[in-house]
């Protein structure tokens, strides 16, 4: 696995000295943003709000670049794909009520996504609360169950404090969102409170005892299955990993939306599990005699609604979470202790050789893992033999493949777009797929301008729906105004695709409430000052796939697609 261009970070990656702020006096506002810049925080996302106008003030002359979005929850996704792209949790600024009830998508995601995030939301003065006051509603009671912690700033000394705290409680553990209120009355209030150093997060351990363990666990298993996932990754980890896979013969599948963790080139990669999954693998799951998780664990998508896998196959799970939340099965082995951690013991003292049993092992079993997976993800022809009208989404995927820089950033958001993308576009290093785990729709976009302001020098290629795109759309004024230059295809079929297709199979030829009206989405995109172009014929989708990716700016190819055209053709 070849060194990627960048790799994920941790919040401790920061040259700021704090020792030496002893003195100054400041407002909350102020204080804030200078913990922000403490904490390696390069962007901010949000829309502004009157409610934390001291937050914005000291915005105006920090590094910390404060960028503003048409919508929140626009910026929730944005700062979340930069959080995986970087491993610093993603900040978000918002205002009370409507701009917090915009965000809350974004929270949802990054607590079902295991995703680091830190939303901070402007409140009503304090001298206000419980008078039902201009957008006033309940953090807590609004976030207490979908973010890992909810804080409210109540004086200007604790403001830097509890703003590094929610920062390193989000990256600990279970990475997910935290909550910060910001009353507007506090903000203003000054201090001379130095900053709080950066907490360093733990990153756990694996001793050789447990080692020894999983060594012994691994030696008495047939048919094992490796299943990497979760944040916390770095390259290197994942280098590590697919190393050791590859001498020790065992197979490497990774969890849904979760592709990027381990080279597709290499020989022990073995595919996905979740929605759209190869048959031979989800068959595999239910086979292996042993599954070892990294960095995730047995969940609903993986395991095709908690149904797939056999309840008696051994165990073992590696995470830094001691509760195991997402992990809902048996569990013989827990290693406390995140993928890097992992990796590290593995190189250290890993346990050799190939899996043997007591019994007569399966000495094909990757072999064959790996060969099905090839078929998989190999798109047909680059022609299309389809007779329906528009263009062949694998002939298009096939395509962009063929185009695309191994460090390419791929996005997609929730719908029937998506089985085609994570089919057949392959990834090569960590931090080259952005996409969400809870199935929230209008992720693709606000992802895509994320990764290209994050590493504006690569590729970036989302791949939409017609009803995704239209989520958050709007984020193309966003790129516009910094300059961020992702490729969309939009794949149009006038309808949302998924719900049509549990509708036909609940209620068959009674279509209802899954039709959809759009607009030209390249003149759309033309409007915002990018390039954009509508292909109605596979013929014609080559040439206009390189005008794209050389327009040098944000562009939007829109796709017409056969409403009949619901998911991929099996493989040959």
């Amino acid at each position: 696995m070849s060194e990627p261009v960048s790799q994920p970070v941790t919040d401790t990656d920061t040259d700021t000295d704090t020792s030496a702020d002893t003195s100054v006096d400041r407002t909350a506002g102020a204080a804030i943003v200078h913990q922000l810049e403490a904490l390696g925080v390069r962007r901010a996302y949000g829309v502004p709000g009157e409610s934390y106008l001291e937050v914005l003030d000291a915005l105006h002359d920090s590094p910390v670049e404060f960028v503003v979005c048409r919508q929140e929850g626009g910026a929730g996704f944005m700062a979340l794909a930069e959080a995986r792209l970087t491993g610093v949790p993603g900040a978000v600024l918002v205002t009370r009520g409507p701009g917090a009830a915009n965000a809350a998508i974004a929270v949802h995601t990054a607590w079902q996504d295991a995703t680091p995030l830190v939303l901070l939301v402007g409140l009503v003065p304090v001298a206000d609360r419980d008078r039902e006051s201009f957008q006033e509603f309940s953090l807590t009671g609004w976030f207490g169950s979908t973010a890992k912690r909810v804080l409210t700033v109540e004086t200007a000394d604790r403001a830097a404090e509890q703003v590094a705290e929610a920062f390193a409680v989000a990256g600990s553990g279970r990475p997910g969102p935290v909550v910060v209120g910001l009353p507007e009355d506090v903000l203003v209030q000054r201090t001379a409170r130095p900053l709080a150093p950066v907490r360093p997060v733990a990153a756990g351990a694996v001793s050789a005892g447990q080692l020894a363990s999983l060594g012994a666990l691994l030696a008495e298993a047939r048919r094992p299955l490796v299943v990497v996932g979760g944040d916390r990754w770095s390259a290197a980890a994942s280098r590590t990993l697919t190393d050791w896979a590859e001498r020790t013969g065992l197979p490497l599948a990774t969890d849904w939306r979760s592709q990027d963790l381990v080279d597709h080139a290499s020989p022990a990669y073995v595919g996905w599990l979740g929605y759209g999954r190869d048959p031979v693998l989800a068959d595999a799951l239910d086979r292996a005699d042993l599954l070892l998780f990294v960095g995730g664990g047995y969940g609903d998508v993986l395991s095709g609604g908690y149904t797939g896998g056999d309840p008696d196959a051994v165990t073992v799970v590696v995470d830094p979470d001691p509760e195991l939340r997402g992990h809902h099965r048996r569990v013989d082995l827990h290693l406390l202790a995140d993928p890097s951690a992992f990796a590290t013991a593995l190189a250290g003292s890993a346990p050799t050789g190939a899996p043997r049993a007591a019994g007569e092992p399966d000495p094909d079993w990757t072999k064959r893992l790996r060969a099905a997976q090839r078929r998989f993800s190999t798109p047909g022809s680059t022609t299309s033999s389809d007779p329906g009208h528009g263009v062949d989404l694998e002939v298009a995927m096939g395509l962009l493949a063929e185009r695309l820089a191994p460090d390419a950033v791929i996005t997609y958001g929730a719908g029937n777009h998506a089985l085609w993308a994570q089919r057949f576009l392959a990834h090569h290093h960590v931090g080259t797929l952005l996409a969400p785990r809870n199935g929230a729709m209008g992720f693709g976009v606000p992802a895509a301008v994320a990764a290209s302001l994050t590493y504006p020098g690569r590729q970036v290629v989302s791949v939409a729906g017609d009803g995704c795109f239209l989520m958050n759309g709007q984020e193309l004024a966003t790129a516009a105004a910094y300059g961020a230059s992702p490729v969309i295809l939009v794949a149009d079929n006038g309808q949302y695709g998924t719900i049509r297709q549990h509708q036909e199979r609940a209620h068959p030829g009674r279509v209802s409430g899954t039709g959809l009206v759009n607009p030209d989405f390249g003149a759309l995109a033309r409007s915002y000052g990018g390039y954009g172009e509508r292909v109605s014929r596979t013929a014609d989708l080559a040439p206009a796939l390189d005008r794209a990716l050389g327009a040098g700016r944000a562009a939007v190819l829109h796709l017409d697609i056969d409403p009949a055209q619901l998911e991929p053709r099996p493989p040959a």
